[in-house]
């Protein structure tokens, strides 16, 4: 599992260090860290570092400091470094003496021909998009860019990408990641992070790894049966929009849930895709179960409200998307008045809807918000996926591409979550599992290449399991 923090859990890291950091050990660390990464990205990109070119961005304060230290490491291994300054009488003394004692030059603009750029503009404590002198000295490059700590133009504390702001190829942190890099991680890319010597603690958000997953999947034991491995219900699909219905009941059966029932009026179409599914038209006649989904194309009229208020009133986990959602809009108490688990799955226009306004920049915030007004656990769609208590720390998926924006995933991403409720696994976890694998099958389905369907992506769910499975037990 992977650990995000805030950065004045890792200000307060790094205080702890005491003499490290007062003697400036711990920057020169960091600087060593960054000259390594750069070093290996020539090698890689470019066959080897000496006579290379390397560009320098430094900004005022430590970032400036760890780039121009970094810089005066590279200048001493063959590179041939120039440095812009953005900091002017502010920048890092000491990193400044060094670069220039190594013979680096100081330069008004960066040459179009440099192999790379060191990004040192802006640390934890930068807000807001690049000033328009640092946008200027970035805006003519297609050089492959290495950030210090945080690309530049990019909030560490909500990974809100302003505009505008630096993409990097990789981005060099220490000691710990920070809440951007999984947040806005496509504009962090490759994040390398360096120990230099400090030890975070109370992380913001928690990411699970491929082997967290397939640790806490329900597998059939010698003992299980059909009903002790989960029984999920799904209320999803119409006569108007069975898609709905076939896609979310697919999803569950094909997560191994032990049962799939069904009740809706979609009933015929899911039938004849998913034969093992047991059918009813109302919750009511559809027998046991364990966890309930409702909501995806289950409709807003008056029988969606019967449905989702009586899967409601029930002392068993509920996962509401899409329809239940409108629904729970206008009629929050069937909600606040649970005590058993809930989970909701807003998209932005959805969560807009529950709350009266978009998540904005802040999007752990808002879901955070929104789970202790509501009382539930919520996930926030989204290429890096927010789920969020009343309280804790927060989990997060980054997805590692958009493959699964399309139509119909999000019946399928309720689906599997549905069947991990059902199996007793806790909310906030079996969300988190179910995105994981969601993510990994829409990438494997479109090959890292193509754009794919919903169908596609239900498709790609059982093979994708069985490799998760498989390669972490």
């Amino acid at each position: 599992m992977i650990s995000y923090f805030s950065a004045e859990r890792i200000r307060v890291a790094e205080e702890a260090t005491g003499d490290l950091l007062a003697g400036g050990v711990l920057m020169r660390r960091a600087a060593h860290a960054v000259a390594g990464v750069v070093v290996a990205e020539l090698k890689s990109r470019c066959g080897g570092c000496y006579g290379r070119s390397v560009g320098v961005v430094a900004g005022s304060g430590d970032n400036g400091g760890d780039a121009l230290y970094a810089a005066a490491e590279l200048r001493r291994r063959g590179v041939d470094v120039h440095a812009v300054l953005l900091g002017g009488e502010r920048t890092h003394t000491a990193g400044l003496a060094a670069y220039r004692k190594a013979g680096g030059l100081i330069v008004e603009k960066l040459a179009g021909t440099v192999d790379l750029i060191i990004d040192g503009v802006v640390g934890l404590s930068g807000t807001g998009p690049l000033r328009p002198t640092a946008a200027e000295v970035f805006a003519d490059f297609r050089a492959p860019i290495v950030s210090v700590d945080i690309p530049s133009g990019v909030d560490a504390d909500t990974g809100h990408v302003n505009t505008p702001a630096v993409r990097a190829a990789v981005t060099v942190t220490f000691g710990a990641s920070r809440i951007a890099h999984a947040m806005a991680a496509a504009q962090c890319g490759r994040v390398v992070v360096a120990d230099i010597g400090i030890d975070a603690t109370k992380p913001s958000l928690r990411q699970l790894g491929d082997d967290d997953v397939a640790a806490l999947w329900p597998v059939p034991g010698p003992a299980d049966d059909k009903y002790s491995q989960g029984v999920v219900g799904i209320i999803a699909g119409s006569a108007r929009y069975p898609g709905a219905g076939v896609l979310c009941t697919g999803a569950a059966v094909s997560s191994t849930s032990g049962m799939v029932r069904y009740a809706g009026g979609a009933g015929a179409q899911v039938l004849a895709r998913f034969p093992e599914a047991v059918v009813a038209a109302e919750p009511e006649d559809a027998g046991t179960v364990q966890a309930w989904v409702v909501g995806p194309g289950a409709g807003t009229d008056e029988d969606g409200l019967r449905r989702l208020a009586y899967v409601l009133s029930t002392d068993l986990p509920v996962l509401i998307d899409a329809d239940g959602l409108t629904l729970v809009a206008s009629h929050r108490d069937l909600v606040t008045r649970r005590d058993a688990p809930t989970l909701l799955t807003p998209h932005a226009g959805e969560f807009a809807r529950l709350t009266g306004s978009a998540p904005g920049a802040d999007r752990v915030a808002a879901a955070r918000g929104l789970a202790a007004e509501l009382q539930a656990t919520v996930l926030l769609k989204g290429r890096a996926t927010v789920i969020a208590d009343a309280d804790g720390p927060a989990l997060v998926n980054d997805a590692g591409s958009s493959w699964a924006a399309t139509a119909g995933a999000g019946d399928i991403l309720s689906g599997v979550a549905g069947s991990l409720l059902a199996a007793g696994i806790e909310a906030p976890l079996a969300a988190a599992a179910a995105a994981r694998l969601h993510a990994l099958a829409a990438r494997n389905a479109s090959g890292d290449a193509a754009p794919i369907g919903a169908s596609a992506l239900l498709e790609a769910l059982s093979p994708t399991l069985r490799a998760l499975l498989g390669g972490h037990r």
